[in-house]
């Protein structure tokens, strides 16, 4: 029986002008996959969920700029820019706060400019010389060249998370950072992942992660499928079990880290780091490199997106279960500042305090 591990979370299918995504707001009750191919659908997958996860967004964005300009009848490069940064602005008001949106985007754009300059497409090179097919096809190649490299991070991520872990452990994680956000593997999931390959003993516990839950629907139903040991708590209840003994690191992903290692992660990671911080429990960020900003200086920074407040009233439940009226405070995210990380595990190693420091050497390493 095919396993939710055994699907791609984000795929391009060319001859069909579409991604295929897995609707993950269906998840777990129903594995539905679904194709988007107009900018509207894309733009509507991103916003409400249903393709989700900062590395995810980021390859469906980049696959995304490409089906959209797949038939572009632009003339010459200034039309095709101009189209071009149309549609991916317009992408990019879909999630504010996960920067491999726009990073992906930027990306796109900026190895379009680079292709044309080297082959001499630009208006200054004379007339004649634009070729839109050719950007087209460098569109497709990058965009599956952003999946692959998504790939190979998260598995690099994993090897230098799993340094971090002995065997016995029990760990904790908030949100989904695992495959579902990612092509594979995950961020925070993915030392969980290649733990359970080597046949250590790992018990994982997951927040709910209220309001959309996607520790409930998400995580618990990935790590179960593949044979982890795994437990689901609601959000409140971690700091008793941090208390108990129960813990020895938690792992969670990030939608964007600051240049002083700030990190804005799904509504509550702030609070559980908090807590771990209390009981001496190390606290690891999982941030591929594209998920730090180096121009976001702190996490005041980052802007936070507000959800719809039936979000919280009545999306889960039969009937609504607030009362009409009452106000409704529902961010997305909130900053953990960087004191309260042990550790930001990337592709490259594990940063460490001052993160200031230790960011901008990466960074200049690159």
């Amino acid at each position: 029986m095919k396993s939710i591990l055994d699907y791609e979370t984000v795929a391009l299918v060319d001859e069909d002008d579409a991604i295929e995504i897995i609707n993950q707001t269906l998840l777990p009750g129903k594995t539905e996959m679904i194709r988007l191919r107009t900018g509207e659908e894309i733009w509507n997958a991103i916003y409400l969920l249903q393709v989700r996860g900062a590395p995810a967004i980021g390859v469906a964005a980049g696959f995304g700029l490409y089906i959209l300009m797949k038939h572009s009848k632009a003339e010459t490069f200034s039309e095709f820019m101009t189209e071009l940064k149309e549609k991916s602005d317009y992408l990019n008001s879909s999630r504010p706060t996960a920067v491999n949106l726009s990073w992906a985007l930027k990306r796109m754009e900026a190895h379009v400019v680079k292709v044309a300059k080297e082959r001499r497409m630009t208006e200054e090179d004379g007339a004649g010389s634009f070729d839109r097919d050719a950007l087209i096809t460098e569109m497709r190649e990058e965009s599956e060249r952003i999946k692959a490299e998504d790939i190979d991070v998260c598995r690099r991520i994993g090897e230098n998370g799993l340094t971090l872990i002995k065997d016995g452990f029990g760990l904790l994680t908030h949100c989904n950072a695992g495959q579902l956000a990612t092509c594979k593997y995950g961020t925070a999931t993915a030392p969980m992942y290649l733990a359970h390959e080597k046949g250590m003993n790992i018990r994982v516990y997951c927040d709910e992660t209220r309001p959309l839950l996607q520790g409930a629907r998400l995580t618990a139903f990935e790590l179960q499928s593949a044979g982890i040991d795994t437990t689901l708590l609601c959000d409140n209840m971690s700091a008793s079990l941090m208390k108990t003994g129960a813990i020895d690191a938690i792992f969670v992903g990030c939608d964007r880290v600051a240049a002083n290692g700030d990190a804005a992660n799904k509504i509550g990671t702030s609070v559980v780091a908090t807590v771990a911080k209390r009981y001496g429990i190390p606290f690891y960020v999982c941030a591929p490199t594209s998920t730090i900003d180096i121009n976001t200086n702190t996490g005041d920074d980052i802007k936070i997106e507000q959800r719809k407040p039936e979000e919280v009233t009545e999306m889960w439940y039969k009937e609504r279960m607030a009362p009409e009226g009452v106000k409704v405070y529902n961010p997305a995210f909130d900053v953990t500042d960087n004191e309260l990380i042990t550790g930001i595990v990337t592709e490259f190693g594990v940063l460490r305090a001052p993160y200031d420091v230790s960011i901008a050497e990466l960074f200049d390493r690159m």
